[in-house]
């Protein structure tokens, strides 16, 4: 496929189960005609849901968008603890299913400011390897606890056994990054007297980006408790291939968002104007930033907040930041 459009761009991908964040990549270099790609926080194989990716010049965004808050829909087994937290894993560990009461209660203690331990099948370093590297080697991994914020955690749907215990759940989150739905399944089990692991999980919203939005979004199953169970069953080949969809890349090339206003906003960058052409020159040279090169005065901006600079033609020239002491600096300049 001929790329006719610019590769510098944000780009909303729905991701399918059964394939990794970096294989799901493979339909926007296609459509793109690019290899500079970069997503904003990673799915795990068996999971589904929105992806972020910037591609180009904007990948220099990526590591802004990553620090988004983001949302999930997830879906938990109780009864038996997985090594991997999820249902592709080896079981570790079985307990009694868990009251609906005691549900409640567990996911009440674990929303809002809390302190959690990273799963040893995890990206996270450990003396210079992955913990998951370490955990497959059969070392043990002990990766101290970090803050995390659930700011929501709503129970939207239960299944349960002929006595009326839990067997699974469905619950939605939203939370700060770096926070693990597989641990918060792991420790929601625990603190009602039992064990889980996700059979399932779905995310739906990375900062304002939102997944109804994503190319491919129409190809996604509907996600809910049977559905994961019988994706569970069917244990989906997590290695396949991304296949060629030249129907996919259409509509990535249909959707691609250049940085406009909007999507700054979107990013949750406010914005900032270049005075005229002469300006435009400076700031793109990387001169000192100063006031007479905008068409408002710096000093008004506000502190720990970051400016997305456009041009009086509303080109998206790059971003500046207003640190909360005062200082403003460059966070990076497109020519």
């Amino acid at each position: 496929m001929a790329n006719l459009f610019s590769p510098d761009g944000i780009v909303l991908l729905a991701k399918k189960p059964g394939l990794t964040s970096f294989s799901s990549l493979h339909s926007i270099k296609k459509a793109l005609g690019t290899s500079k790609v970069g997503h904003t926080g990673t799915l795990d194989s068996f999971a589904q849901g929105l992806l972020v990716v910037c591609t180009g010049r904007l990948t220099r965004l990526a590591g802004n968008i990553t620090e988004f808050d983001k949302s999930y829909e997830a879906v938990i087994k109780f009864g038996e603890e997985t090594d991997t937290l999820e249902y592709t894993g080896n079981i570790i560990k079985t307990a009694p299913l868990p009251t609906l009461e005691a549900l409640k209660k567990a996911i009440s203690k674990y929303t809002g400011n809390i302190m959690q331990a990273p799963p040893s099948f995890s990206a996270v370093h450990v003396n210079g390897k992955r913990a998951s590297d370490l955990a497959r080697e059969g070392k043990t991994v002990e990766i101290p606890p970090r803050p995390i914020t659930v700011y929501e955690a709503n129970l939207l749907e239960t299944k349960t056994d002929s006595q009326g215990l839990i067997e699974y759940c469905k619950i939605s989150f939203t939370v700060s990054k770096g926070t693990y739905i597989r641990c918060l399944a792991r420790d929601i089990a625990k603190e009602a007297c039992s064990a889980g692991h996700l059979a399932g999980l779905y995310r739906t919203r990375v900062g304002n980006f939102d997944i109804k939005d994503a190319a491919g979004f129409n190809e996604l199953a509907d996600f809910s408790i049977d559905s994961s169970i019988q994706a569970a069953k069917e244990k989906i080949d997590l290695q396949k291939p991304y296949p060629d969809d030249l129907a996919l890349q259409k509509e990535i090339q249909n959707k691609i968002r250049g940085c406009d206003r909007s999507t700054a906003k979107l990013c949750g960058f406010k914005s900032i104007t270049l005075k005229d052409q002469a300006a435009e020159k400076d700031y793109c040279n990387g001169k000192p930033l100063r006031s007479a090169l905008f068409t408002c005065n710096l000093h008004d901006l506000a502190p720990g907040a970051f400016y997305a600079v456009f041009t009086q033609d509303e080109i998206f020239r790059g971003l500046i930041e207003k640190e909360s002491g005062g200082r403003i600096r460059h966070r990076f300049v497109l020519n």
